[in-house]
């Protein structure tokens, strides 16, 4: 690099001029600093690559025809470095071939000498805007997944934001957790994110669905056994307990362990230790224990099917997975991560769903819950006609059930009033923001005033 010339600017943005023409790029850098921008110069393509990951530049401006290396072959070097690169050409020998060699290279723009300054600075603002653009976009992308995010486990609603608090702050303490909620809710996706999170991350993480293991041999799969043990013990086999020491045994459908099988469970857990069948030896384990049932296992107690002292022994910590109907405001989010998951696999590109399409999803009951609303979307993805998901794609259940009615054609055939609307939308907003009135007001656009106002014409708690 020959030469860096440098205006301070609050705005300042970074600018390198690959340009072998001395008089070229002597103008280029004073037109650029005139404006604000910091400009450093390169005379070649080599010079170019070497001082371009040093520099954080924000732009290449560069020549097509140099010595050395042809200005194309630098644009596909330069996006080999970093592919969000942006890069603007510039050149004499103008043509519409040697434009879309360029274009195709990875050159966001193509600009042809002579050119007037004010022509090249209004090209170089719109490409710098639109790096701003993308950065913001960036941005927002990674609050999203900062905010409503937690591993692959979505939901911006305030019950899945408490969760994920509840999630971080426990993942790391060594209780057992027991996790409840409907079939279908994420159980064993929650686990994985406790594993992941604490320090036994680097240790195995080991999942058994303890409802597809015929009694007989659920005993033997977590405790494991000695050879000669009974017929067909051949050799020694390790246990699930074994297999997990250091790291994570998740028990999923722990309501399904036979109560002839509880009592060695609870005293694995309480002696911290195992004896595989057939054996007159224990041996030590490092567990932690994650269980989880779609089962009221308060009431299997009461019921006498499940021993009260291994319910107290698993529910350390208790984390309660929301259905999805009781988080509407997530199938939103929902949706577009789904579709984006499975547009890949489309015989043509998916960009989204349309409104009343949403609306049906958003208003279902989902009794399967976010595996339902997966295999949905999956379906509607890989068979849909369109680029965009319509009412027409949706499985005939969500249309023929009476709760996935529109809001306004329910509200019709109720023949509500404004008064009626106003009053329930208003009433459903405070209770989605757990009656906060500020957050309230923003959602409903009014100012605080009004809304303490309609809470009280239409008797409404405040």
């Amino acid at each position: 690099m020959n030469s860096a010339v440098r205006k301070p600017s609050a705005l300042s943005r970074r600018i390198l001029i690959v340009e072998d023409d001395q008089e070229m790029s002597r103008f280029l850098t004073e037109l650029l600093t005139e404006e604000g921008y910091e400009a450093a110069i390169a005379n070649d393509g080599p010079s170019a690559l070497e001082s371009y990951p040093r520099g954080d530049f924000d732009l290449v401006i560069t020549d097509l025809m140099m010595p050395g290396m042809k200005g194309t072959e630098l644009i596909r070097r330069l996006k080999d470095i970093d592919s969000n690169t942006l890069i603007l050409v510039i050149t004499a020998f103008g043509s519409i071939d040697s434009a879309v060699e360029a274009i195709h290279a990875g050159a966001f723009h193509y600009l042809t000498k002579p050119f007037r300054s004010d022509e090249l600075l209004i090209h170089v603002q719109r490409i710098l805007e639109q790096r701003q653009l993308r950065q913001e976009i960036d941005r927002l992308r990674t609050e999203v997944q900062r905010r409503y995010r937690f591993k692959d486990i979505i939901g911006r609603s305030h019950k899945m934001q408490k969760l994920f608090d509840t999630i971080a702050h426990v993942s790391d303490v060594a209780a057992n957790v027991l996790i409840l909620g409907e079939s279908g809710t994420g159980k064993e996706m929650i686990a994985r994110a406790l594993h992941a999170h604490s320090s036994r991350a680097t240790g195995p993480w080991v999942a058994v669905n303890c409802a597809a293991i015929p009694e007989t041999l659920l005993e033997s799969e977590l405790f494991g056994y000695v050879r000669g043990a009974f017929t067909d013990a051949r050799k020694d086999r390790p246990g699930l307990f074994h297999e997990a020491n250091g790291g994570t045994l998740f028990l999923d459908e722990i309501g399904e362990i036979p109560v002839t099988l509880q009592a060695k469970l609870l005293r694995a857990i309480e002696d911290r230790e195992i004896r595989p069948l057939g054996s007159n030896k224990s041996e030590k384990v490092d567990v932690r224990l994650v269980s989880a049932s779609n089962r009221d296992l308060e009431q299997c107690v009461e019921e006498g099917r499940f021993r009260r002292d291994l319910y107290y022994r698993l529910n350390v910590i208790r984390l309660d997975l929301p259905a999805l109907r009781e988080r509407a405001d997530d199938i939103p989010l929902l949706v577009n991560y789904f579709i984006e998951k499975f547009a890949s696999q489309a015989q043509h590109r998916i960009t989204g769903i349309d409104n009343d399409a949403l609306a049906l999803l958003v208003n279902y009951r989902w009794p399967g819950n976010v595996r339902e609303l997966e295999h949905t979307i999956e379906r509607m993805v890989l068979l849909g006609k369109h680029s965009t998901i319509a009412v027409d794609d949706l499985p005939p259940q969500l249309l023929a059930n009476n709760q996935s009615k529109l809001p306004l054609a329910e509200a019709v055939a109720r023949g509500y009033t404004l008064a009626n609307l106003e009053r329930e939308y208003i009433e459903q907003v405070l209770e989605n923001v757990n009656g906060n009135k500020s957050e309230a007001a923003k959602v409903l656009s009014v100012d605080r005033t009004t809304l303490y106002r309609k809470l009280e014409e239409y008797k409404l708690k405040a």
